[in-house]
């Protein structure tokens, strides 16, 4: 950090000197070095370069643009290596693993730190998209595969474009809705669920979909209520019909962002019934009614995203 601080320092004080040095005292020069020779200027994105040589991005990113590049440090990737269990050559010798990861830190459009949208969806050149948070006044990303990194230095500026420096290389949403809920224990009876209801395909078609996604607490409640009535899990699981209805009032079409959840107002799900929600993020379905909270929200798959509830909610009877 010491060294990105130093370079950094340099370069605004030759910025300064340049400007005062011209006819107009007001005006500030602008970058002449593009991306790709901003950071071939900076030693902490050595692997950075090598990776986007090797990928063979070096002309796009040079392109008038302008581009946004969230780029990773030498220390970013050393831990990349680590966590992926490969050595450096073996990355850099896999061309389209590191196209797919190196065009996920690019975005099509110049966007300063003032202007990255907080807690939506923000799509990438590789397809993917990532969200960034502001927590405890940092912004922090996180990735398709819900990991997060740190933005440790914004509007590092070039004449296509501008970096941002990050401590974490983030990476493509790999798992699909249902593959992501299969990984994660307390969603064991919801997978069980939709498999019994036939919806495994549909919840891994391209989509994006929402998924409000009860836990096996929720389900667990759900069935105390239905054993008060005789029914048993059997009896809920062998009725394909009800199970595959109540499973798609839990799902609405298009990647819905906590940020862009529309408050008390009706949501259209896939069943065809509405819910609410309202400021505190408690949902209110069409039966009865009932409310059910939303305990966690954002989880990313490559096909759209996950919130996790406490209840299973039912439509109108």
């Amino acid at each position: 950090m010491r060294s990105w601080l130093k370079v950094m320092l340099a370069a605004s004080t030759a910025l300064v000197l340049a400007a005062c040095g011209s006819d107009d005292d007001d005006e500030v020069q602008a970058p002449t070095l593009n991306i790709v020779e901003t950071a071939q200027s900076l030693p902490q994105f050595s692997i950075l370069v090598e990776a986007v040589t090797a990928a063979g991005l070096g002309g796009t990113l040079s392109q008038p643009g302008p581009f946004t590049v969230f780029a990773p440090t030498n220390d970013a990737f050393a831990a990349l290596l680590t966590e992926l269990g490969v050595t450096k050559d073996q990355l850099l010798a896999d061309k389209a693993l590191l196209t797919a990861v190196l065009t996920y830190h690019v975005l099509p459009s110049q966007v300063k730190a003032a202007g990255v949208p907080l807690g939506k969806a923000v799509p990438t050149v590789q397809g993917g998209v990532f969200k960034v948070d502001s927590m405890g006044g940092e912004l922090v990303i996180t990735d398709g595969r819900n990991r997060t990194s740190n933005i440790t230095a914004t509007d590092v500026m070039a004449s296509n474009g501008v970096i941002h420096v990050i401590d974490k290389v983030i990476l493509p949403a790999n798992k699909t809705i249902v593959e992501t809920a299969q990984t994660l224990p307390q969603f064991s009876i919801l997978v069980e669920a939709v498999v019994a209801a036939d919806l495994v395909d549909a919840l891994n078609g391209e989509g994006p979909l929402t998924v409000f996604a009860p836990t096996n607490d929720a389900f667990n409640a759900l069935l105390a209520e239905l054993a008060a009535d005789g029914i048993t899990k059997d009896q809920l699981f062998a009725d394909r019909a009800l199970l595959k209805s109540v499973l798609l009032y839990h799902v609405v079409d298009g990647r819905v962002m906590k940020a862009d959840v529309p408050l008390n107002t009706p949501i259209v799900t896939l069943e065809s019934g509405t819910f609410t929600v309202d400021s505190t993020l408690a949902i209110t379905d069409e039966d009865s009614p009932r409310k059910s909270n939303i305990v966690a929200t954002d989880v990313f798959a490559s096909n759209g995203v996950i919130h996790v509830i406490d209840k299973v909610l039912l439509p109108a009877p």
